[in-house]
């Protein structure tokens, strides 16, 4: 919707809260977004990454409280503007920052746990999926999740492949078992990883939906993934965590859960980039397999390999 509202957008108007805007046709896509919200406007505060196209948005719904970091001046599209001093002046975790944000406006809480509701027939679908892919999810199971959105974040097929080597001769003593999760184009690199390793694995990639994922991650023993969704799902339900870290940015590590971060540290770090702009990827491809391997079976002997309840929910729902 931004891009198509901007071929309107020609010259500045006084009073128009776009600093590019016509006012005629602000009015009419304000209009236009009127026949798609609720008659009631939201109240509630929003963040975005890149704030001003998402305040425009809140603005033209009729959304009073519209509350966002941002580095320009937004004028009157927010209605309460935090000026962003990240990173250049301090470093936060992304759910650190987001709770000093509401924080600025009133809102408050002592929980500042992740959290994430799993359906019971969510818990007895993946329960069934993983006994179709040949886990046994009464018994200690890893996840595995070797894709992710930005090409810069991708730990490579090959050193995911190398970390299964080395874990895979105790893990199959201690009987721990291995899935791999991803969306449905994810499968071809996942494929190639496992084609790499003689370690036995199955996989559900482009099975599972969100809340099946979430299950199937509640009841692992232990996650290994890049820095990507699945890691904060983790968090959420508390299922420990290795983290393939792209240095990419600082500020989304596992939050409140058993965890360690890997890298090989860079000159380059924080580029905030989805494509590592210098074209070596070193931050990943110079992490040692044996590192990742290591750090998975530390935190399975500190206790994350013992057998965690079946996900599927007992009779009496709890």
């Amino acid at each position: 919707m931004w891009k198509r509202w901007t071929k309107y957008c020609r010259r500045a108007r006084p009073g128009c809260p776009a600093a590019r805007c016509c006012r005629t046709n602000c009015w009419r896509w304000r209009k236009r977004c009127d026949r798609n919200t609720s008659t009631r406007p939201s109240s509630s505060p929003f963040y975005s990454q890149s704030a001003l196209p998402a305040a425009l948005l809140c603005w033209l719904a009729h959304i009073p409280l519209r509350l966002a970091y941002s580095r320009e001046n937004p004028y009157h599209l927010l209605s309460d503007w935090i000026i962003d001093p990240e990173p250049h002046e301090v470093l936060r975790h992304e759910v650190r920052r987001q709770l000093d944000l509401v924080e600025a406006v009133g809102a408050r809480t002592d929980d500042t746990h992740l959290s994430f509701h799993i359906r019971d027939d969510d818990r007895t679908r993946a329960d069934t999926l993983l006994r179709s892919a040949g886990i046994d999810p009464a018994l200690p199971y890893i996840v595995v999740h070797p894709g992710a959105s930005a090409p810069s974040r991708r730990y490579p097929p090959e050193l995911y492949a190398a970390v299964l080597e080395h874990l895979g001769e105790p893990a199959d003593e201690d009987g721990l078992q291995i899935v791999f999760t991803g969306s449905a184009d994810e499968s071809e690199t996942i494929r190639d990883v496992r084609r790499q390793t003689s370690t036995g694995s199955a996989t559900l990639a482009g099975v599972l939906d969100l809340g099946e994922l979430a299950a199937v991650i509640d009841g692992a023993a232990l996650l290994i993934a890049n820095n990507t969704g699945p890691v904060h799902i983790a968090s959420a339900v508390g299922t420990p965590v290795v983290d393939v870290y792209a240095l990419t940015n600082p500020q989304h590590a596992p939050w409140q859960v058993e965890h360690r971060v890997l890298y090989e540290d860079v000159p380059c770090r924080w580029c905030y980039r989805s494509v590592c702009p210098q074209h070596h990827h070193a931050c990943l491809r110079l992490l040692d397999p044996a590192r990742v391997a290591a750090a998975a079976r530390e935190l399975l002997d500190r206790g994350a390999d013992s057998a965690r309840t079946s996900i599927t929910p007992a009779a009496d729902g709890h």
